[in-house]
């Protein structure tokens, strides 16, 4: 009995995007003549490099090509020091210009974080060619996810509250005391792996001008131009097979899932125990069968 064979090497390539500026590409496996539809992977942030979803890559093979992209501002794409370029409507555009060169023209579409915000806001343009959507640690509002991220900070030790109020009263953001405090809501809520992974502490040194044009100082600061973003509203006119992904101790809270889940008809939400944001890292193993079965489902339709 022959061995089955081993995915080719990855494929690395710049994509123009506008204004002669480029995206950095990846491409991995699917190189069967009965492929199944490429999965193409958003990360988070805005402005956060893919380098953390990189064990995602174990998805590949010769039959499932997995395509991940570092997004405009970040990662090993060109960083314009341009405030005013970083817009929704822009990263929306990006899909289709990465797509296109790509040539993915049946995909499935993976979003982690802003990235299924991204997704959300892509899908409602109503693009061609989407055979199926995985929302994972996301929400359809920033509203929401701020005013849940806040709840979840009076969880947190007295003192941490404390310094955090007192840090943001003074806007001593970048300050050694909000930095740390800020890492005991990151170490309980984003990532329960400690010390993280080397692939997540390069994301996290390499964030781009993007997340605090768009997002804010902090995770649960939301002050930049998605601070009215909500598609709650709009939810029911994505269509399709939708899988919902989150942690039971995720910032993207069940009561942010379950507004997602009750906004898209048929939407399959799978809560991870044990997880926060970074359900991809904390239970990689179990993450990764969720979503191999969602790709099987789609792939058998």
């Amino acid at each position: 009995m022959s061995a089955a064979p081993s995915p080719l090497p990855p494929t690395d390539r710049l994509v123009d995007v506008e204004d002669g500026y480029r995206v950095w590409t990846r491409s991995l496996g699917g190189e069967a003549p009965d492929a199944a539809p490429p999965l193409l992977i958003l990360h988070g942030g805005p402005g956060v490099p893919h380098d953390y979803l990189e064990n995602l890559e174990a998805l590949a093979s010769p039959r499932q090509r997995v395509v991940f992209y570092d997004q405009l501002g970040c990662g090993k794409s060109d960083r314009p020091d341009e405030p005013g370029r970083w817009q929704v409507p822009r990263f929306v555009a990006e899909i289709d210009r990465v797509r296109a060169a790509l040539g993915l023209d049946r995909v499935v579409l993976l979003g982690q974080s802003w990235g299924g915000m991204l997704a959300i806001e892509y899908m409602l343009g109503r693009p061609a060619g989407v055979a199926g959507l995985i929302l994972s640690n996301t929400t359809p509002s920033a509203p929401l996810f701020e005013r849940e991220a806040r709840r979840l900070l009076t969880l947190l030790p007295a003192e941490v509250q404390e310094t955090i109020r007192r840090c943001e009263a003074e806007h001593a953001f970048f300050s050694a005391e909000y930095q740390a405090a800020m890492m005991v809501y990151y170490a309980r809520h984003v990532v329960r792996v400690q010390p993280m992974p080397d692939f997540v502490q390069r994301s996290f040194l390499g964030v781009g001008q993007p997340y605090f044009v768009m997002w804010g100082k902090s995770e649960f600061n939301v002050t930049g131009n998605l601070r009215d973003w909500d598609r709650t509203a709009r939810l029911g006119e994505i269509a399709g097979p939708v899988l919902l992904i989150s942690g039971e101790h995720d910032e993207s809270t069940p009561l942010v899932n379950q507004v997602l889940q009750d906004g898209i008809r048929g939407a399959d939400w799978r809560l991870m125990p044990g997880c926060s944001h970074f359900c991809h890292v904390e239970a990689p193993g179990p993450y990764r069968a969720l979503v191999l079965e969602f790709l099987g489902k789609v792939s058998s339709r």
